[in-house]
């Protein structure tokens, strides 16, 4: 009966919900000013923070979990907060985007650094595999990379919400990316790579849906998808890590770091954990000097050997 009223009832009223909201923050984009649109985001999201309990406690764990115990009480809770407001922000003005010309926003609020790195990678023609993070701005590679002028395709999670997934790929293919579902497209991404394109591998979260191995990840073991390693491998595809962060004054840095070196085994061929490991390590560097604008909320450990023996075994599976 629970199971019915969840999938029936609760889940439905709760995508609408969403969506309306969504449409919402769309609408007051294209009527409002940017500073009073924020700044009303900005209050509200600090007043639903302090209200979800479970929302901070998450953060607290993880962080807990990683740099150990806060050395100051409410150090956590407060850069939880950071991480949330800057997220919520960070989708205002994904909004708002779609509200200016794509050029003018980037102009006056996006600054580029290290570009040089993806401009050797992708004039090779080998293809580009941007390894990006779940950073609050996780939006704006998708827009910025087009208007650099780089052909690129975002590798991305099915949206359960079916209105609300046509409004965000909509907006996200308004500069030029295209959105491929992570499910069985990985032939399609090697064709993309053998044509010279980039293609956006967002790798550092939890999902025991797609193939993977566990690998540290910020000094702790975790379920990391090996896609972005076996593409590199069959293309010869460069992977250059970058990130978008959102500053305290509003504007965005799109930061990209020099392109990870191909590990290989000593019989010379491609070592796919060896790799995952290096990649992994560019998130954990990527998230250690900038804690405030990666997202504590999702539950990256989820998956552990045993959990995933179990999913594996009810999904008919080997692991």
């Amino acid at each position: 009966m629970a199971s019915w009223l969840k999938k029936k009832i609760i889940r439905p009223v709760r995508d609408c919900m969403v969506y309306a909201l969504a449409c919402c923050l769309f609408f007051f984009a294209r009527i409002l000013p940017r500073k009073l649109l924020l700044a009303i985001n900005g209050g509200l999201g600090r007043l639903a923070y302090r209200l979800s309990k479970k929302l901070s406690d998450l953060a607290i764990v993880h962080l807990t979990r990683v740099f150990g115990p806060e050395q100051e009480k409410g150090a956590y809770w407060r850069l939880g907060r950071s991480v949330w407001l800057n997220l919520l922000l960070s989708y205002t003005d994904f909004a708002i985007w779609d509200k200016k010309h794509p050029r003018a926003f980037f102009d006056r609020n996006i600054t580029v650094t290290g570009e040089e790195h993806l401009k050797a990678a992708y004039q090779r023609g080998k293809g580009v595999l941007c390894l990006i993070p779940h950073t609050v701005a996780l939006e704006f590679p998708a827009l910025i990379l087009p208007l650099l002028g780089y052909k690129t395709t975002w590798v991305t999670s099915r949206i359960k919400n079916p209105a609300l997934s046509k409004l965000i790929l909509r907006h996200r293919e308004s500069t030029g990316t295209h959105d491929l579902v992570r499910h069985r497209c990985y032939d399609r991404l090697v064709e993309l790579l053998r044509d010279g394109e980039c293609v956006i591998m967002m790798s550092d979260h939890d999902s025991r849906n797609t193939r993977g191995e566990f690998v540290d990840f910020l000094g702790i073991e975790a379920y990391t998808p090996t896609g972005c390693a076996r593409l590199a491998a069959d293309t010869g595809a460069a992977v250059v890590p970058m990130f978008a962060m959102r500053g305290p004054d509003g504007k965005y840095t799109f930061a990209i770091w020099p392109e990870l070196p191909a590990l290989r085994a000593p019989d010379g061929s491609y070592d796919i954990l060896a790799n995952m490991k290096e990649q992994n390590d560019a998130f954990s560097r990527i998230i250690t000097e900038n804690p405030d604008q990666w997202i504590w909320f999702h539950k990256r450990w989820r998956t552990t050997p045993e959990s995933l023996e179990r999913f594996l075994k009810a999904k008919g599976k080997t692991a």
